[in-house]
């Protein structure tokens, strides 16, 4: 595609202003006001690359960006950007406002402001990237929330709050339905410190109104760090979702579903905070997890207030917890946390779950304190430690030394001649991989790691693999 450079306030003259939006040529422009890049914005086609200047921008009072009406195309978006990577800063009461705009980019921006930033669903494929987000800190404010199609939200920064509000919120258009297929990867999440019992958390997915709506929501390589206004830094309300390869480290918050069915939480790293993973709804694959050192409960099988969400519910129905049927929980690795494996009384328990080819260690309490359950198979599972071995039936375990080792990246793996090398037994579902990214094999390892001489293709992630300079 052709392109051309241009300076706003040189040569936008009337040659260019004659010809139609619809038949020009993309073109790279640099602005230095905020009236000047709503005029670029006002007037792009696809391709169109429109840079504001490094400097603070201050929005007016009831005044925004609006991206109103502008469409890029999948292969030629419409790209807003910083001259430099957090060099445009946007204060003031709103920043971009968008409206029936789709395949628009937005990067490297330090957003200031003091109300949400929302795609609303007449807005598919909007992308904010690269861009470093600490709005005013105001008690009940989330940040980004997403209802549009196929938005992408990556390699930005979110950080630093005290008061109750998300971080990142993916919604969807009226009361019931959810955004499709959004992507939330490489961002860093950190230093959230609200206190309060709930409604802090870095990412929800839905709500309880939408958890039977399938969102296909992709939430992998993020990084959570002093993620503390919650116990849920991930919370999963919907359906059909996939969380992998993300690092929770040093934070109260961690891994829940707390509403819908049949989603996957595979190949995750909980690393020194509170809690771990805890689980309501059908249906659901928990693979190849790393959950260590963690002061409250790791791995919790959740009962519920009732047995599944189903349309026609009450509200107080829908709000409450839904037990958690029919999840595979399997090569796991649970080492060294307060509350290893653990259940809860309400009145429906969970039924027909696999818990298979796990291990778990710890040095005190009870490695399994499961309440009452239904149909459980609990298979091949290695349990050591000074920790008692629990509520797990006899045969569903062995009491053997795995011979973990952690290494210097924080992540406990097998050492040769350990008993959990070829020792699994699950069959299905396949499970390919291991934590590392390294091939299982047709025989496979108990445990989220499968025993190699070779350098691990995944580690937990560090502040210099995500956010706005990640690659």
């Amino acid at each position: 595609m052709r392109r051309r450079t241009l300076i706003t306030g040189t040569l936008l003259g009337a040659a260019a202003a004659a010809v139609p939006l619809s038949a020009r040529a993309a073109t790279t422009v640099t602005v230095g006001s905020l009236n000047d890049l709503q005029k670029a914005i006002d007037r792009a086609v696809p391709g169109d690359r429109i840079t504001l200047a490094d400097g603070t921008y201050t929005v007016p009072s009831g005044g925004s960006i609006r991206v109103s009406g502008r469409n890029g195309t999948v292969d030629a978006p419409i790209t807003i950007l910083s001259q430099s990577r957090g060099g445009a800063v946007l204060q003031g009461e709103r920043g971009f406002v968008f409206s029936d705009s789709g395949n628009i980019t937005v990067s490297g921006f330090a957003f200031r402001q003091r109300t949400t930033l929302e795609i609303p669903a007449s807005c598919p494929r909007i992308r904010l990237t690269r861009n470093d987000f600490r709005f005013a800190d105001i008690s009940g404010l989330d940040w980004v929330v997403v209802r549009g199609d196929d938005a992408k939200i990556d390699r930005n920064r979110f950080h630093d709050r005290t008061t109750e509000g998300i971080f990142l919120v993916v919604d969807g258009p009226g009361s019931t339905a959810m955004a499709q297929r959004p992507q939330i990867l490489r961002n860093h999440f950190r230093d959230h410190s609200y206190s309060g019992a709930n409604g802090g958390e870095s990412i929800r997915l839905g709500v309880s109104s939408r958890a039977l709506a399938d969102a296909d929501a992709l939430v992998e390589y993020n990084l959570f760090e002093r993620c503390d206004g919650d116990p849920e830094a991930v919370s999963v309300k919907s359906s059909g979702n996939t969380v992998r390869y993300n690092t929770i480290r040093d934070s109260r918050g961690g891994i829940v579903l707390r509403h819908g069915n049949g989603t996957t939480v595979e190949g995750n790293y909980l690393l020194g905070g509170t809690d771990g993973l805890r689980l309501y709804g059908n249906d659901h694959l928990v693979v190849n997890n790393l959950l260590a050192g963690l002061s409250g409960r790791a791995l919790v099988i959740g009962s519920g207030t009732t047995r599944d969400h189903h349309d026609g519910e009450s509200t107080e129905e829908r709000q409450g917890n839904d037990a958690c049927d029919r999840a595979v929980i399997a090569y796991n690795t649970l080492v060294g946390n307060a509350r290893t494996l653990s259940g809860e009384t309400r009145d429906y328990p969970p039924r027909d779950v696999v818990v298979a080819d796990n291990i778990l260690s710890a040095g005190t309490g009870s490695l399994v304190a499961m309440a009452a359950t239904s149909g459980f198979t609990w298979r091949s599972n290695i349990l050591w430690g000074a920790a008692a071995n629990g509520t797990i039936p006899s045969t569903g375990y062995r009491r053997v030394d795995p011979l973990l080792r952690k290494e210097s990246d924080g992540v406990y793996r097998l050492s040769a001649g350990s008993p959990a090398i070829n020792a699994a037994t699950l069959a299905a579902p396949a499970v390919t991989q291991d934590l590392d990214g390294h091939p299982r094999g047709s025989s496979r390892d108990i445990g989220a790691d499968e025993y190699t001489t070779l350098a691990p293709l995944r580690r937990p992630l560090t502040p210099a693999d995500v956010g706005p300079d990640a690659n």
